[in-house]
């Protein structure tokens, strides 16, 4: 499995804040399955003040410790980036980097208010040609009231990322809820761990799959975790990349629309 959503760099953020947290986190992780891991820790203007090149070079150093103490596990960057105005400027620059230099990049709106021009701020990203991946929707206090924001962006492009704790009830059962709807009626992309540490939020996945497995089948939950990321991981055209059941649903009628319409005006 790989998992796109990790703070597993320590001291840099509110995730794990020493080198023997983030190894124990790191084995946690390579037990559950999981083989790589993107370090995204937040960028936050005036609380976590990350920069690409900063996070790049804590990556490799924590890389080369890993493989010292014989930790199979391969690291990627990227960044947990809270949606502001410079977000656009800040990925010109390479101060806001991308999963790992690819086209998509993991946003995080704020979690109590939803943010001024929220849809049209993901909508001018996609047209830049990113994929942003929203991290954690379920999550969001205000989410319940807007959830055709989400369903628009998914249907233009963007990616929902579910918590998998979040799918098996460690923020609570309304949380768990929500994640069940994105999850089962098929508007989730990915499931990332979104660790912080060792214990309540550790770097795992495999029960989460196993719960997505029993909402949208084996096959789809399996593409949550695998497929998804793995396309991130080679920076695979989005365009190439099954969708998600929602949108693959939709499609789908679409194509059939076409096809009777062809059919009508040729008398098939």
């Amino acid at each position: 499995m790989i998992d796109l959503h990790c703070h597993l760099l320590p001291g840099i953020d509110d995730g794990s804040q020493k080198l023997e947290t983030s190894l124990e986190m790191a084995r946690i992780a390579v037990d559950d399955g999981i083989q790589t891991i993107y370090c995204t820790p937040h960028i936050y203007p005036g609380l976590y003040e990350n920069t690409g090149p900063d996070i790049q070079r804590r990556v490799s150093q924590l890389q080369l410790i890993l493989d010292d103490k014989g930790i199979a596990l391969a690291l990627s960057y990227g960044a947990d980036v809270h949606l502001v105005p410079e977000v656009a400027a800040g990925l010109a620059s390479g101060r806001i980097p991308t999963l790992g230099g690819s086209q998509y990049l993991l946003l995080e709106p704020s979690h109590n208010v939803r943010p001024p021009r929220f849809t049209e701020s993901v909508f001018e990203l996609i047209g830049a040609g990113y994929v942003p991946v929203i991290t954690h929707p379920e999550r969001l206090t205000w989410v319940t009231d807007h959830m055709n924001d989400f369903y628009s962006l998914a249907r233009s492009g963007a990616w929902l990322q579910i918590t998998g704790g979040a799918l098996l009830g460690k923020f609570g059962r309304q949380v768990q809820k929500i994640s069940e709807r994105f999850v089962g009626d098929g508007w989730a992309s990915v499931l990332a761990s979104d660790a912080h540490t060792t214990n309540r939020r550790a770097p795992v996945l495999a029960e989460a799959e196993r719960r997505a497995a029993q909402l949208v089948g084996a096959v789809e939950a399996s593409r949550m975790v695998r497929e998804r990321p793995q396309a991130v991981l080679d920076n695979a055209a989005a365009a190439s990349v099954m969708l998600p059941l929602a949108l693959s649903a939709q499609t789908n009628r679409n194509q059939g629309k076409i096809e009777s319409v062809v059919a009508r005006w040729f008398g098939r």
